[in-house]
């Protein structure tokens, strides 16, 4: 399945002392791209809020294979690798720009519940448009 790109620039309070990107910092890159994703196959979170649904992190998996520095373009690759009735397993992965070397990876797992937070089952068209939206991207 392709995988939706978003561009990302560590900034300076994302960094630890070592001038790396802190570890916490990769999961907001995460959520900033899943979002970004979303926005693009015109169900954004707001969207789905006001169907009265919300998207939750059920599970995250995260692999720190090489650090960022504040020099690095970052590249977030998002793609949906499962949906369920209930569920659905993205896997992202952060990349170096300047020379493609995968530098941290997670695995997600996602729910949907309605916005006082009781697990539902998404509406039938949300499945069909992430799968057919999220295949577009390349």
């Amino acid at each position: 399945m392709p995988a939706h790109r978003t561009t990302i620039v560590p900034r300076f309070g994302e960094l630890d002392p070592y001038n790396h990107v802190n570890h916490a910092a990769y999961v907001a890159y995460f959520e900033a791209a899943r979002c970004i994703a979303l926005d693009d196959i015109e169900m954004s979170l707001s969207d789905l809020s006001e169907r009265g649904l919300q998207i939750v992190v059920t599970h995250l998996d995260v692999r720190f294979r090489e650090p960022a520095t504040a020099r690095d373009v970052l590249n977030v690759e998002t793609r949906i690798a499962e949906l369920k009735r209930v569920s659905s397993t993205w896997k992202q992965v952060i990349s170096r720009e300047s020379d493609g070397k995968e530098l941290v990876e997670a695995e997600l797992t996602l729910g949907v519940c309605d916005l006082g937070g009781k697990p539902t089952r998404p509406p039938s068209d949300l499945n069909v448009t992430l799968s057919r939206l999220m295949n577009d991207h390349g």
